[in-house]
């Protein structure tokens, strides 16, 4: 990663998550397939919906004959944290038109966001939406077309898990943010360790008595306050 921002770079910055999506996005189309939903159904899903975590969701939630609206409520309690992340993003786009924040925004992922944040130790903290148009279309296309492949070969795998594929998405997250860690040189890198286990913890303990979605947003909430006092404090 440099400090270059045009599209192509954004594309090129792109490629390491790619093999995540791949994997987890054949899967979901494994997981779609053998749950009854069609090549095309998935395809549709994956172009509009754009949501992994709350596709798998939805999956399980309509074949459990659960209501519309309940499937619409969860989905929207699995996606809140991009309400947080979109906010953070804004920021860098201000002077941009309301349209470049809106294409942004729309295919904006936990992958490209973790990407934007490591990519502004790179360039004096700025970003340009052409950069992040490449990043999103490059990740955008590469769930579609992995869902639909994933779809296609459903009926010859039978347990997705068996292959590990289930375990891409959060091989790619730790990745992601182990090289966010190492980059960003503001911060100490023990410090950002403790950070990272005080949210584990915080989450460990949350899903005791909440739901693990619920769990999850309470934990964002509270660790990005704790993590900002705490770098406040230390600033002094």
């Amino acid at each position: 990663m440099d400090g270059k921002l045009d599209f192509e770079t954004g594309v090129r910055d792109a490629l390491p998550t790619v093999f995540g999506y791949i994997g987890i996005g054949m899967a979901f189309g494994i997981v779609g397939k053998t749950s009854g939903l069609s090549v095309l159904e998935i395809f549709l899903m994956s172009l509009i919906t754009y949501a992994g975590s709350a596709q798998f969701i939805m999956v399980s939630l309509l074949l459990a004959n659960s209501s519309i609206p309940f499937i619409m409520l969860s989905v929207f309690l699995v996606n809140a944290r991009f309400i947080l992340m979109s906010t953070t993003v804004a920021q860098y786009f201000r002077q941009d038109s309301i349209w470049q924040n809106i294409g942004i925004g729309t295919l904006l992922t936990d992958e490209s966001f973790a990407l934007s944040m490591n990519k502004l130790n790179f360039t004096d903290h700025r970003l340009v939406p052409s950069w992040f148009h490449g990043a999103n279309l490059v990740a955008y296309l590469t769930w579609v077309l992995a869902t639909a492949a994933g779809g296609i070969l459903g009926n010859l795998v039978g347990d997705p898990q068996a292959l590990g594929l289930d375990f891409a998405l959060v091989a790619m997250f730790i990745g992601l943010l182990y090289l966010q860690m190492i980059t960003d040189l503001s911060k100490a890198f023990w410090f950002q360790v403790g950070i990272v286990g005080m949210v584990c913890v915080l989450m460990y303990g949350l899903t005791i008595f909440f739901s693990d979605n619920v769990a999850l947003i309470v934990t964002t909430l509270v660790g990005c306050f704790l993590g900002m006092v705490i770098e406040q404090w230390r600033s002094r």
